[in-house]
């Protein structure tokens, strides 16, 4: 219930903001554009200011030697869309995004070469048409604020039309573009670690199940070009099926494959029949129980622990496919005096970044890596009560002024190669440069 206008004021701020990236040694930024900021109605005209703003941005970022890494769809959709046919669940919104990809592709190719269709396209489809808690909230649970909506089948018809949107403006990429401009294409799948709570066989069959429905779900289908046989088992007619043309559309439509992780996730055999629920729903489909934590220094995350926990498809996708990362990063509550010395920050992102160099060297196509988030911002489900940023931003400030945390100093140290800055010692370096740069 915050207001998300001005926010940490990117739009006005970007000249120093990316001079602050530049500073902190980064190579890489991913950011998204706002569909409705550059076609107004989703379709027709172009908003010359949004337009103007976003090649203003790229071409700053790229004078600075850092490369875009741009997300077409981030949870956001013009109103008009929603409002003339549903967006999502209907498929007339395929042609229009695939427009709208067009559109960017012919004003910013020229800088651009790494695309993200959909941001975690799981995640998306399960917050904003399941449960109801994220944009554009539709759900048909009891009590909840949903005004509209249907769980049993939005959920997996949003699901679909995602995929055949990706698949479409993938398309479209090779054979208008890609010759000319080079570049790639990915897809963006929201991944936990889903280990088994014990060792039993029941809760690892649970496990294979949860990576069936949340990852396999969109996973599959890029790369065979189906959805996986318990979905299909499980859902039966409410999951929509791929033509014989959409599936070899879609099968293959990704250059690379996109995650963006934060938690770890141990997987219990739900013991309740889903047949007792009152509304049959992504949740009642799964039929296991999850419980989910921050990754945390001493876990071996799933990048590391090779492809064990994932056979079959997982196994080729996350280990034979190019990765990266395009999340990750520690919540902490927005108080400054804690965040401007945010210890704990440092410690999951030395963990974290750590494990990810165990599977670079066991094996892993891992090729890029980004820290969640560059500065606080508005948060999608908190707002300013948390933030995940490296800098903090005093949003009481007509000015927005960006002050460095200990994290930042930590993670500025690592990436131009002070490796000392790695580990208890290198923190308390940090401390120590903090103070007297404070």
């Amino acid at each position: 219930m915050d207001n998300g206008d001005i926010a940490c004021d990117g739009y006005h701020k970007y000249k120093e903001d990316v001079k602050l990236m530049a500073e902190t040694g980064l190579r890489a930024f991913r950011f998204s554009i706002s569909w409705s900021r550059l076609i107004l109605n989703g379709r027709g005209s172009i908003n010359p200011k949004g337009l103007q703003f976003y090649k203003n941005f790229i071409q700053e970022l790229v004078r600075h030697g850092i490369e875009p890494h741009v997300t077409l769809y981030h949870y956001d959709h013009p109103q008009y869309l929603e409002d003339d046919y549903g967006g999502w669940i209907n498929r007339r919104i395929i042609k229009d995004f695939t427009a709208y990809a067009d559109v960017c592709f012919r004003e910013f190719g020229r800088y651009v070469k790494f695309w993200t269709t959909i941001n975690e396209a799981n995640i998306f489809t399960i917050g904003g048409y399941n449960d109801g808690n994220s944009p554009p909230g539709r759900c048909s649970f009891p009590g909840r604020n949903c005004l509209l909506g249907n769980s049993s089948t939005e959920t997996y018809i949003v699901g679909h039309n995602l995929l055949l949107a990706h698949a479409s403006v993938s398309r479209l990429f090779k054979q208008k573009y890609k010759d000319i401009q080079g570049g790639s294409v990915g897809f963006s799948l929201y991944a936990f670690d889903f280990t088994p709570s014990t060792s039993s066989k029941d809760d690892e069959i649970a496990t294979q199940r949860a990576n069936d429905f949340y990852l396999g779900w969109m996973l599959e289908p890029v790369i065979y070009g189906h959805y996986p046989d318990a979905m299909k088992k499980t859902v039966g007619s409410r999951l929509p099926v791929f033509s014989e043309e959409e599936s070899e559309q879609v099968k293959g439509s990704s250059d690379f494959i996109e995650t963006i992780h934060y938690l770890t996730a141990s997987v219990t055999k739900n013991e309740m029949n889903p047949s007792l629920s009152r509304i049959t729903d992504f949740n009642s489909d799964l039929g296991v129980s999850i419980n989910s934590s921050f990754f945390s220094e001493g876990q071996v995350c799933w990048f590391s622990m090779g492809y064990g926990r994932h056979p079959g498809v997982y196994k080729a996708a996350l280990w034979q496919s190019p990765v990266y990362i395009l999340e990750n990063g520690k919540i902490m509550k927005q108080d400054l005096e804690l965040q401007q010395k945010d210890t704990p920050r440092i410690e999951y992102l030395e963990a974290y970044i750590g494990a990810v160099l165990k599977a670079v060297r066991n094996g892993s196509d891992t090729r890029g890596y980004f820290v969640w988030s560059f500065m606080d911002l508005y948060e999608l489900l908190t707002g300013y009560e948390h933030s995940y940023g490296l800098y903090s931003v005093n949003f009481s400030d007509p000015q927005r002024k960006r002050s460095p945390k200990l994290s930042a100093l930590w993670y500025s140290g690592f990436l131009k190669g002070k490796t000392t800055f790695l580990g208890s010692q290198g923190i308390m370096q940090s401390h120590s440069n903090f103070s007297s740069s404070s």
